[in-house]
């Protein structure tokens, strides 16, 4: 009993020390060499700077000549410009690409089993962490349930890499609202949200996805799209402003937030109306909404990128859907930035296969209007305001996680470089350590 009892006391000292290790002022101290740094937060970088990192979090950040502790860990990343861990504000690792030439959409619900999609939904986890994505939203499983949580849950344990995940589980719309459609109507087919009618379906519903751990919810407001006879680009609205309010005042209740896909016309003035925190997409804004935005302290999510592929053919009904999309979207974009609309990053990445480079969105933001500052500034540190994380993700300063990225040219004159991130610590976990590759 004696040596049960002692190996017991032996085990209660000794199997803690990994979890005080993540704060305690006796974890081991790493301290990064960085050539330029872009804190996430500051308007302009600063040279020679050191970041000392102990356990999961930022300790200080100092001028190259602080004096650095005897027994540190020294990663030189001096020839490199770091940054915050980036965050993308709308992915969806549930879904493997929308090509109509491989089935679309429809592919995958209806072909993949729900191991498939775990085990794609694994890759696309560890595939955003490689590219430096250190945090993700993700908006909606694409009819795979509350799997989102789940491969959250597993990454939190430790089972698979992959980003800290914000995820909004099955999403919500309407009868009519959602796909799978177009197949016999005798067939009771898997839709990809949750379908509710009504206030207290809405509200129910809601409250059965922040049961089960959602951290935020995301409606649709808007669905299929067209282009009418006199060349406007039509979105067919989904949920009235009444199902919208039961959701966000449920949400709002459990101090969750509500992301609302709008592309444009009743459905995103529904959205705002409604009180929405984030317009996902907003295809067509007008001066108004953009006004309403700004009052209501709206976030705005672009992702501009999905609305440069797989175009159809350019005089039927869908192509010139598609490049109106394109279009109105380019002078939306345009006039947020103007504006100063609060925007963040998001690739709508999932609707792009992951095999794809997530940082392609970057180009597309300056491209359209924002400062190459001002876009990183959207997937770091405003984004951590949007996702209530002010001050802990998305910035490089005393008392922030430690997620770190770092390239080797400088972003601010190229934003490309932002597509070949070398160096990635998640949590003060090194990932991914390649500054001098090629």
């Amino acid at each position: 009993m004696r040596l049960s009892l002692s190996c017991f006391a032996l085990a209660v000292a000794l199997c803690p020390v990994s979890a005080r290790s993540q704060s305690s002022p006796q974890a081991p101290l790493t301290v990064i060499r960085a050539g330029t740094l872009i804190d996430g937060v500051s308007e302009s970088p600063r040279k020679g700077q050191l970041i000392f990192v102990r356990g999961q979090r930022i300790e200080k950040v100092a001028d190259a000549s602080t004096k650095i502790p005897d027994g540190a860990k020294v990663i030189d990343l001096s020839a490199a410009t770091v940054l915050p861990g980036l965050i993308d504000s709308h992915t969806h690792i549930f879904l493997w690409g929308e090509d109509p030439k491989k089935g679309g959409y429809d592919e995958n619900i209806l072909k993949a089993g729900i191991a498939l999609r775990a085990a794609r939904a694994t890759y696309a986890a560890r595939r955003a962490l490689e590219q430096g994505f250190t945090t993700i939203r993700d908006v909606e499983t694409e009819g795979a349930g509350y799997g989102d949580i789940e491969i959250k849950q597993a990454i939190e344990e430790g089972t698979i890499p992959g980003p800290r995940i914000f995820g909004a589980t099955r999403a919500i719309s309407t009868t009519g609202g959602y796909n799978l459609e177009g197949y016999a109507p005798e067939l009771e087919m898997p839709k990809g949200a949750q379908l509710v009618d009504g206030p207290v379906e809405a509200r129910k519903a809601a409250r059965q996805q922040l049961e089960h751990g959602a951290d935020w919810l995301k409606v649709y407001m808007t669905h299929r799209s067209w282009v009418d006879k006199q060349g406007n680009l039509i979105s067919q609205p989904t949920l009235t402003v009444e199902e919208l309010k039961a959701i966000v005042d449920e949400a709002h209740g459990w101090g969750k937030k509500v992301a609302c896909h709008a592309y444009s016309g009743i459905g995103l003035q529904r959205a705002l109306d409604g009180g929405c925190d984030s317009i996902e997409h907003g295809l067509s804004l007008t001066d108004s909404v953009i006004a309403q935005m700004i009052k209501q302290g709206t976030w705005y999510c672009p992702t501009i990128a999905p609305y440069y592929g797989d175009w159809e053919a350019e005089n039927t009904p869908g192509g010139k859907r598609d490049r109106k999309r394109a279009s109105e979207h380019e002078i939306s974009v345009q006039k947020a930035a103007k504006a100063g609309v609060k925007t963040v990053f998001g690739t709508d990445i999932g609707g792009i296969p992951w095999t794809e480079p997530m940082g392609v969105e970057f180009e597309y933001m300056v491209k359209f209007g924002f400062t190459p500052m001002g876009t990183i500034q959207a997937a770091t540190s405003r984004a951590a305001e949007m996702l209530d994380m002010k001050g802990e993700i998305g910035v490089i300063m005393p008392g922030a996680f430690a997620d770190i990225v770092a390239v080797s040219g400088d972003p601010l004159r190229d934003i490309s470089e932002l597509k070949k991130v070398r160096f990635v610590m998640h949590d003060g976990s090194l990932f991914k350590n390649e500054p001098n590759a090629k």
